[in-house]
């Protein structure tokens, strides 16, 4: 198994690199959304099953001997979506359990790829203790969301990819549900000088809860990004590597997070999911702020919902 580092996900890249698209960045131009930083958009909502997740889970399954009894995953969605075309892909059986909350947008695209898909519970968190029931029963691989190292290091690279295609950037700016991009993304940057700021809604304050509790912490989750940024604790990987390397997690509100998402449809014609549009969100409301003329890095994780809902 790589280590938890730089030179893990360099490995992780070469191990999924046949099964992923590396999807481009767009440069906006100057005063882009009446803003005086430049900005660098990430498109990962254009990576297969529609956002990074893909990366993670192809890592963790390609790093793994799966059984006969396949792969289970929890899922707000998105990592859902992934791991069941992952799955396909590889030609093993996939479980998905999701929440009462997730869209039907992303349920409907992880029938589609073949899995199991088991509604239940109210929560993301609920979802995981049930799918862990299943998987102690039956022996299938544990594909989770955010928290072991295969599935960091899998995000990680679009940390890499980015430092390729932008190599000037001051910062980048992430959205956070449970940790595992965020702490890809950091492991990727680490020793660059570059800032990463995580971005988190107001009603998930997630990893913005647990550094300032010094550890893991439940919170109440809720909201317009839930199915996306809703995990009730942050993974302790992703908690150990923000402690050194993310800056800060800054909160943005539903409202602007919304907002986000109409001004990229309305400026770019780009139809992103709520999660997707929270790093936007904090530079466009003011939660960050940029001076004039750096150079930000913002990742568009995930465009997993139904475009007339951002028009």
């Amino acid at each position: 198994m790589e280590t938890l580092d730089r030179s893990g996900i360099v490995q992780a890249r070469a191990r999924i690199a046949p099964h992923i698209r590396r999807t481009p960045v767009l440069e906006l131009e100057e005063g882009a959304f009446g803003l005086s930083c430049r900005l660098i958009l990430k498109l990962e909502q254009l990576q297969l099953a529609g956002s990074f997740k893909p990366r993670g889970a192809f890592n963790r399954m390609l790093s793994n001997h799966i059984p006969a009894a396949g792969v289970i995953a929890a899922s707000g969605g998105n990592h859902g979506v992934a791991v069941a075309l992952a799955a396909r892909r590889l030609g093993v059986p996939a479980a998905i359990f999701v929440p009462t909350i997730a869209s039907p947008a992303k349920l409907q695209r992880i029938c589609e790829a073949g899995a199991e898909a088991v509604v239940t519970g109210a929560t993301y968190a609920e979802a995981l203790a049930a799918s862990a029931v299943r998987a102690a029963a039956t022996g299938a691989l544990i594909v989770h969301a955010y928290d072991q190292p295969e599935v960091v290091l899998g995000q990680g690279t679009v940390g890499l990819e980015l430092q390729e295609q932008a190599p000037d950037l001051d910062c980048v700016l992430v959205a956070v549900g449970g940790g595992g991009l965020i702490g890809g993304i950091a492991l990727a940057y680490e020793s660059s000088g570059r800032r990463v700021i995580g971005v988190e809604p107001r009603l998930a304050p997630t990893l913005h809860d647990a550094l300032a509790a010094g550890r893991p912490v439940p919170v109440e989750v809720s909201g317009i990004a839930a199915d996306s940024l809703g995990a009730r604790e942050a993974g302790g990987l992703a908690l150990e590597i923000a402690r050194r390397r993310v800056e800060r997690v800054v909160l943005v509100e539903d409202e602007a997070i919304r907002a986000a998402q109409r001004a990229l449809w309305r400026e770019l014609r780009i139809a992103v999911e709520p999660g997707g549009a929270a790093a936007m969100a904090a530079l466009i409301s003011g939660a960050c702020r940029a001076a004039a003329g750096e150079r930000v890095g913002i990742v568009l994780c995930g465009g997993n919902t139904d475009p007339a809902s951002v028009a």
